[in-house]
């Protein structure tokens, strides 16, 4: 029996960048949304790198630039290939405003405040313990104190989504489907960030970080400088931590020491350490999306494109086309499975599956050649450099051929022409 004080039009579960894009845009349109968020306070439990791109941000907060407590703008993207001792950077800058970077525990909580300022009933400090069902559809959730009830429930309780496997929406994780991401927030003075990242005041810079301890497993670093800290981290396959029988935080420790990270972090102190699940699969992972009664958005849909760090765009994206389905359903009366797929049909149509489409056999390949192209490659390339950058009085094309002998005697035959073949699968399977 349904307590009609407790009956609202749509529940989200969930309070990160997916939940709020839905529950304002809902809350803009006229409904009424309970937006249910387990930690303290919105962003208390989120973790990210992290930076928003301001593109897809503005579709849900179109002043955000000058009103939420963003960071730095991002005017630089380094890629940091690291050997064991050595390393090369390539590095892209664009004096314009494509990201910021921001400290989720801040901006979340800002986020929010503006869901609230629209209409939606914030309850936090909340879990939601289970779904409740009349017959088939979704009509609420049952919390440790109370139940409530709703039209839709759209569920964004990140990664694990234990109530998308509850209704059977989604399947237990795989070890190779999933990464854990650490990170430290160091506390450093602005001019010392300035002066370390040539940057000014309001610039900031983003790293993403190949190799070092990471080499020849599926991991990635990122660091991300912001007002007065930068933010240091990695995520590698839990695969590969069961495997090597080895935990993120040891693996980065010995980034920090790395000699070309350590002295970009000299005389920090740490703000901060968290860690946090990252979906990896990809499209080939990507659940059922709705039932009736449900919708399912951001990185509980598995909805994150890893080899552009995209995220929190895809979240909000997501969640605002739930949103959009859910108007759609109220003006129908009909919160059916069919009409709510109309969800899916927008994702289809959207860059979140094109391009999650796009990349649908990059991790196939990337578990298969890990050893190769996160190890052996990246090794190489520094080794190139360390040649042409030399000045030993040896002619430069005994160098050219002594690199060139290499590459056929460190690898078989074999394995290359398997690297080769990796590469040019995945190449073709982005192009057709």
């Amino acid at each position: 029996m349904q307590n009609k004080n407790n009956k609202t039009n749509v529940i989200v579960v969930g309070a990160g960048p997916a939940g709020i894009s839905c529950a304002i845009t809902l809350a803009k349109a006229g409904k009424e949304v309970v937006l249910i968020e387990r930690g303290m306070f919105s962003g208390s439990k989120n973790v990210f790198g992290g930076a928003i791109y301001t593109q897809p941000t503005k579709e849900i907060f179109p002043n955000f630039e000058t009103e939420a407590p963003v960071e730095r703008r991002n005017i630089a993207h380094n890629f940091m290939i690291l050997g064991e001792k050595d390393s090369t950077t390539i590095s892209y800058r664009n004096d314009g405003n494509e990201s910021y970077s921001v400290i989720r525990g801040k901006f979340d909580r800002w986020a929010a405040e503006e869901a609230k300022k629209a209409g939606v009933i914030l309850v936090e400090q909340t879990v939601v313990r289970s779904l409740i069902k009349n017959g088939t559809t979704v009509v609420g959730v049952k919390t440790e104190l109370e139940d409530y009830y709703a039209d839709i429930v759209i569920l964004a309780d990140g990664v694990n989504s234990l109530l998308a496997k509850q209704i059977g929406l989604r399947k237990e994780i795989e070890t190779k489907d999933v990464a854990l991401s650490v990170k430290e927030v160091i506390k450093l003075d602005k001019d010392i960030i300035n002066q370390r990242f040539g940057v000014k005041d309001d610039e900031g810079v983003i790293g993403e970080i190949f190799g070092g301890p990471m080499l020849g497993l599926l991991g990635l670093g990122f660091m991300y400088t912001n007002k007065d800290s930068v933010t240091i981290g990695l995520g590698i396959t839990l695969n590969d931590l069961v495997e090597n029988k080895c935990k993120p935080y040891e693996y980065l420790e010995k980034l920090k020491q790395h000699p070309t990270i350590a002295p970009l972090l000299e005389g920090g102190t740490l703000k901060e350490y968290s860690a946090h699940l990252i979906p990896e699969g990809g499209y080939k992972k990507i659940p059922k999306l709705c039932d009736n009664g449900v919708m399912i958005v951001g990185d509980a849909a598995m909805l994150v494109n890893n080899l552009h760090w995209e995220g929190t765009n895809l979240a909000m994206i997501s969640g605002k086309l739930a949103a959009e389905t859910a108007i759609c359903a109220f003006n129908k009366n009909d919160f059916s499975r069919k009409i709510l797929s109309d969800y899916e049909r927008k994702l289809k149509e959207s860059f979140i599956i094109k391009d999650l489409k796009t990349y649908r056999n990059l991790m196939d390949i990337a578990h298969q050649r890990k050893k190769a192209f996160m190890g052996y490659y990246l090794k190489k390339i520094n080794s190139f450099f360390e040649m042409f950058t030399t000045v030993n009085s040896i002619p430069k094309k005994e160098g050219y051929h002594k690199f060139i002998k290499s590459i056929f005697t460190d690898r078989k035959i074999f394995e290359l022409f398997k690297d080769f073949w990796a590469i040019i699968k995945l190449i073709w399977s982005i192009l057709i």
